[in-house]
């Protein structure tokens, strides 16, 4: 029996205990060692060797990951673990640390009850650390402190130990400001982190030791004592006075909640079903014996087994042959076989109870946030991400016999990361494919060439841009093709604040179910007439139903919401989707007979005046921007500041600490995807470490948008000029 498998027999074993189990992501910035930690926990449990630990990077599993040596999907893995003569379960989490693939941080955080954030000290807080560490208190998951790399501030920045400490200090307290900041207000004090209570370790995770309260008084030493011994480089002593998976596995025992503790919190805040119901009362209680309750917050792909999908179980036990309901089919379906994931590999489990994180096969079309359970409940609140697609770049099949497969590629690989958004251009036949970044759309690439064994040609970046108003028309009136119908409809900017909401994921995209929605509705800006005729959400976009009395409204009311989305997700000015438009139904004429208002004439007949009236409003385009964080010399400042500006750039804020500087800019999408690599290396003799992230949409320049949309509309083969409001009123 290999020694993974007898892990899953601990674990087994362990997991019907709940204050035994820990449900831990690791979180960090990108290369500030979160994967170099996890190999210690992994030696610890017996997965692999001590001596290899720190440089195996065990849970980097996927050849393109080891080529990086970079995270690029978040690694599940169940650990067993004997401390103080007491078994635990530990259910970690590997999260990546770049940007661009952002999303797999934040399905993540459905799953966990607690995080482990790695900070490096020289480069403190970078931007994908308040991120995730964001990300994570929003879902209720509480954090402790791991400062890696903290021999850094003595063999590069050469400080003192009485100068280290300080830095140290400043650090414990910017990071307390973010969870004071981004905490639920009941949990901003109590889950500060402190050296006091033994919610931080400092150390180095590739020289495998760390310091924290615990340590100290259990090994009688001091942070003096490790400083002395990094000095020396006495990596042995210091790992057997210091040893890094003793001080890192107590911080989590000890300060991370167990599921029973952290689901009497979290669950009203995730589940907005009836708590008193007896789905609610077995989630509260992390009842194994209750109905199955879980969330899916993963999907794998297995060439033997096909979909696998992983999932956080709140109540009930997941076992072969139960029957579940999924909100991504509305049918019952039967679970075939359930498992552990062991980084790469997926271990076969008779059953996994409440308050752990199971693998399971046998639910068709399951989708990511999906809600699994016996009985048909309230679905989860959706999973929110931060981020949104901003390139795109067309793939085909170099041969077109392929094309089936590459669809099926696509397929797979949307499913396993909702931040990736495919389309089928129509005119040209290419699949659309947008991602978060240069680099999320190359490993997307790399993934259907080497794992679907696809061969494929993709073309040069393309920036997603997005139609929006900044005024509104009335009584813009439409006609069906027959002349026998018409629709009278207002076009107007979308209060921000339902933006927001729609955003955020607090207001789905879709038809709204129920009444739920209308309070929020109105807190964010829409009157209360508006808010109880929303009939759809589609990109951004509303369509209101403001008539009264209106005869055979009802009966074409799914053909106009068809001809709404139409609108939205193709505009009039570039063929880009729109944002931000609020279109509301004010009055009708409706022929009676059904014979003369089937698709053909209802769909046009809302879709050509949403086009005139954005026109005549007056359509303006939105660019996405990227918020950068660059580290350069102080030599390299002004030639830096005037390359940003020459790129439409906007300095935010400038650091300076001893020669070194970081400068925080903004900057258009389109300004960044070709080039600024090479071009910011060059000024900066390749000095230069810069960190994108998401910005949001912004207007672009007047002066730009005529060239841009000429561009847009070249490229998708239709007329360079943009049609007039002329066009949609005949």
């Amino acid at each position: 029996m290999v020694r993974k498998e007898l892990v899953v027999e601990e674990a087994a074993r362990i997991m019907n205990s709940a204050g035994h189990i820990r449900n831990v992501a690791i979180i960090a910035h990108v290369h500030h060692g979160k994967t170099t930690l996890t190999d210690s926990l992994l030696a610890r449990a017996g997965i692999i060797s001590k001596t290899v630990a720190g440089d195996a990077l065990y849970t980097n599993y996927e050849a393109i990951e080891k080529d990086r040596r970079m995270t690029i999907k978040s690694a599940n893995i169940s650990l067993g673990f004997d401390y103080n003569g007491e078994d635990y379960i530990i259910n970690l989490i590997d999260t990546p640390g770049h940007v661009d693939f952002g999303g797999h941080v934040t399905r993540s955080m459905r799953a966990v009850d607690g995080v482990v954030l790695v900070v490096d000290p020289v480069e403190g807080i970078m931007p994908q650390t308040e991120t995730v560490l964001r990300q994570a208190l929003q879902e209720r998951a509480k954090p402790v402190l791991f400062v890696n790399k903290t021999d850094r501030l003595l063999n590069e920045l050469k400080l003192t130990p009485e100068q280290a400490f300080e830095r140290l200090l400043r650090l414990i307290n910017d990071i307390n400001k973010l969870i004071i900041r981004f905490a639920p207000e009941e949990f901003a004090k109590k889950w500060q982190v402190s050296v006091e209570a033994g919610s931080i370790c400092f150390g180095s995770a590739y020289k495998k030791w760390a310091i924290s309260k615990r340590i100290m008084e259990r090994y009688k030493v001091t942070f003096k004592d490790i400083w002395d011994l990094s000095a020396k480089n006495d990596e042995k002593r210091l790992q057997e006075v210091a040893p890094i998976d003793e001080a890192v596995l107590s911080m989590i025992i000890e300060h991370m909640p167990d599921p029973a503790a952290a689901q009497h919190y979290r669950i009203p805040h995730l589940w907005h079903g009836d708590l008193n119901s007896t789905d609610g009362k077995s989630m509260l209680a992390v009842d194994r014996n209750g109905p199955v309750c879980m969330i899916i917050f993963g999907i794998n792909y297995d060439q033997h087994s096909g979909e696998v999908a992983i999932g956080r179980v709140f109540s009930g036990t997941v076992k072969k042959g139960v029957e579940v309901y999924s909100t991504g089919v509305n049918e019952v379906q039967k679970i075939q076989t359930v498992s552990l994931y062991m980084g790469p590999d997926k271990v076969a489990i008779d059953a996994v109870p409440a308050g752990n994180i199971a693998a399971i096969v046998g639910l068709k079309n399951a989708s990511i946030g999906d809600t699994v359970s016996e009985n048909n409940i309230e679905p989860f609140e959706q999973i929110k991400h931060y981020s949104q697609p901003v390139v795109t770049k067309a793939i085909e099949a170099k041969d077109t016999r392929d094309m089936a497969r590459l669809i099926e590629a696509l397929r797979e690989l949307t499913k396993g990361d909702q931040t990736i958004v495919t389309e089928l251009n129509p005119e040209t036949g290419e699949h659309l494919v947008s991602g978060m970044g240069e680099l999320h759309l190359e490993i997307i690439e790399t993934k259907i060439r080497d794992d679907f064994k696809v061969p494929i040609t993709t073309s040069e970046p393309i920036v997603v841009y997005r139609e929006t108003i900044e005024r509104g028309v009335e009584d813009v009136e439409g006609k069906s093709p027959n002349k026998h119908t018409r629709f009278y409809i207002n076009v107007e900017p979308l209060e921000p604040g339902v933006v927001e909401l729609i955003e955020s994921g607090e207001l789905r995209e879709g038809k709204p179910k129920g009444k739920a929605h209308v309070e929020p509705l109105i807190k964010a800006g829409l009157t209360r007439e508006e808010a109880k005729g929303l009939v759809d959400i589609s990109t951004r976009c509303v369509l209101i139903d403001a008539t009264k009395g209106v005869q055979y409204l009802n009966e074409v009311m799914e053909l106009l919401i068809e001809g709404f989305e139409e609108a939205v997700k193709d505009g009039p000015l570039a063929r880009e989707k729109c944002s931000g438009i609020k279109v509301s139904i004010t009055d009708a004429t409706i022929h009676e007979d059904p014979v003369h208002r089937g698709p053909a004439q209802i769909i046009p007949a809302i879709r050509r005046p949403i086009y005139a009236g954005m026109l005549s409003a007056g359509v303006v385009l939105m660019e996405p921007k990227q918020k950068f964080t660059i580290n350069i010399g102080q030599e390299h400042l002004s030639d830096v500041i005037s390359f940003i500006q020459g790129k439409r750039g906007v300095i935010q804020d400038i650091q300076q600490e001893n020669e070194n500087v970081t400068i925080i800019a903004k900057l258009p999408v389109a300004e960044v995807i070709k080039g600024f690599s090479n071009e910011i290396r060059g000024l900066t003799q390749g000095k230069a470490i810069w960190y994108p992230e998401y910005a949001g949409y912004e207007k672009l320049n007047r002066e730009l948008q005529d060239k841009v949309v000429k561009e847009i509309r070249k490229r998708k083969g239709v007329p360079e000029n943009p049609p007039t409001p002329e066009s949609f009123l005949d």
